[in-house]
């Protein structure tokens, strides 16, 4: 069984940086390519921010975020990181960290997910004045 655990939230001056992880178990799976990283803002749908996938080219990043988040594995802690800066009011939300299904695990995954759809973290705040 799957279990995603994210930490790191908190409230961050605008234009300051900060760094989130996932703990991931059973330790074995963070070897898995398609894992990352989704943020909900209220009112707004839920959206893939940076995301691992398999082959050449990734991660992918979302536009708002792209050149000012970077993810990361860290094995020795089991964990992936993201790591933002130049945060702005903009990025106040709630961060998932979120993996598909083996079979999901192709460039692209994190458009077909949904909360019921694969495993996902119980998410950490994150706000930004």
């Amino acid at each position: 069984h799957v279990q995603l655990v994210e930490s790191g939230g908190g409230s961050v001056q605008a234009g300051g940086s900060h760094r989130l992880s996932c703990k991931i178990s059973p330790h074995g799976y963070l070897k898995f390519e398609c894992v990352g990283w989704f943020r909900q803002a209220p009112g707004k749908e839920r959206e893939g921010v940076a995301l691992m996938y398999p082959g050449d080219g990734g991660p992918y990043y979302a536009d708002s975020v792209k050149e000012r988040f970077t993810i990361s594995k860290d094995y020795s802690k089991h964990t992936v990181d993201l790591e933002m800066n130049n945060l702005g009011p903009e990025d106040t939300a709630l961060y998932y960290c979120a993996s598909p299904e083996d079979r999901m695990c192709t460039r692209g995954w994190w458009w077909l997910m949904t909360p019921q759809i694969g495993f996902w973290g119980q998410g950490t705040q994150v706000t930004v004045s």
